[in-house]
């Protein structure tokens, strides 16, 4: 487990002073001690009385914002920008404003869209936004701003970077959003039961069609006749079904990005089983965000420090490249990793397993994530006093 020291050689570069990084410290060791995103038993994790720990994580967490300090962990050098949406049920929280009812219309909850960027074979977090059906509705607003909220946070981050989203932001207020926007996009295309319907440039009705074993490509088409985008379609052999990507990037392209894509949620796996982001326990949503972003916080520093230590009893082992779409220029496959590697993730393994290394192993490790950790790191953000 990492110790306070190690943790303050992080906090250093990721807070503008040593007096915050001091405070703070304690904080994202009790989340990872604790394994929790409950605010009482972070506390409890801490040296000292559970009662005063308490009131100094109230102090701290209404005095540095950790929100705004997650995007310093932005890769400026990332090929893309992930987005995707998980569930957190609340089912007990009846008196709580922000929570309403999940998608299957019963279950009480909220949603976090989570933006990221790939690393290693997961997704380091730097920006989100948390709604559900009742703010929704107390807000007048609805899913699309939401989501156009969060993109349009890190709209001067992004650039040209396309954002790679899934099936559940295949609509066309969404895209129409990020066009005007100028935000690239990748998006994986919800077919359903009521499949969209796509337009050529003389107004002619398309019907994506592709055979098992075969790519297929469209180009300027028109997405419920408002939107141009490039469409790439891919069956593999073995799968029940083809898999559509759209982009208003060549479909190739877009193709390639799809399949470079790193599994967000297996970072919202690592999240819940792992830190048990689903205890937040908030009444007020600005506070519950400020421990999710405390969580994500704990959670980067643990799944870098973790990510080294597979690769010292399992590997090392490459990044992982998924096969692209036939027709799409990528560069060879590298050597599969072993099992034990693509079993445990580098959280699962700093948290739950025993592992002995010697101090001079663990220095060298240290080393290893820190000077990593230190070319990640920039955007300045607001100075605490």
């Amino acid at each position: 487990m990492l110790q306070s020291t190690q943790i303050f050689r992080f906090a250093q570069m990721l807070f503008d002073t040593d007096a915050v990084a001091r405070q703070v410290t304690p904080i994202l060791k009790a989340i990872l001690d604790a394994q929790s995103a409950r605010v009482s038993e972070i506390a409890q994790k801490m040296r000292g009385t559970p009662a005063a720990n308490y009131k100094h994580l109230q102090r701290v967490m209404q005095k540095v914002d950790a929100k705004e300090t997650l995007l310093r962990l932005f890769q400026a050098d990332a090929p893309f920008v992930l987005g995707d949406v998980t569930e957190l049920p609340r089912p007990q929280a009846y008196r709580t404003p922000y929570v309403g009812k999940l998608k299957d219309g019963k279950t009480r909850g909220f949603w976090l869209l989570l933006l990221a960027t790939p690393y290693r074979g997961r997704a380091l977090p730097c920006h989100f936004v948390t709604y559900s059906s009742r703010t929704i509705a107390q807000q007048a607003d609805s899913r699309n701003l939401n989501h156009l909220q969060a993109f349009q946070q890190v709209k001067d981050l992004l650039g040209e970077k396309p954002l790679v989203l899934d099936r559940e932001f295949s609509y066309l207020e969404l895209l129409e959003n990020l066009h005007a926007a100028r935000i690239n996009f990748v998006i994986r295309l919800n077919l359903g039961s009521h499949p969209p319907q796509f337009f050529d440039e003389n107004k002619q009705r398309v019907a994506l069609q592709v055979d098992p074993g075969e790519t297929v490509v469209y180009r300027n088409l028109w997405y419920k006749g408002t939107v141009r985008v490039n469409i790439i379609g891919y069956w593999q052999h073995g799968y029940a079904e083809p898999l559509w990507v759209m982009t208003n990037l060549p479909a190739e392209l877009g193709g390639q990005i799809y399949f470079a894509r790193m599994k967000i949620e297996e970072s919202f796996r690592d999240l819940k089983n792992l830190l048990r982001l689903e205890k937040v326990m908030n009444k007020q949503q600005a506070k519950m965000e400020q421990v999710v972003a405390w969580v994500l916080l704990a959670f980067t520093l643990g799944f870098l420090v973790g990510a080294e230590l597979r690769d010292v009893l399992y590997g090392p082992a490459p990044d992982a490249t998924p096969t692209a779409p036939r027709g799409a220029q990528t560069k060879p496959l590298p050597q599969k990793p072993g099992q034990k590697w693509k079993l445990y993730s580098g959280l699962f393994i700093l948290l739950r397993q025993k592992v002995a290394l010697s101090v001079a192993e663990s220095q060298r490790l240290l080393r290893r994530v820190l000077d990593r950790f230190k070319t990640m790191v920039h955007h300045p953000v607001r100075t605490y006093v």
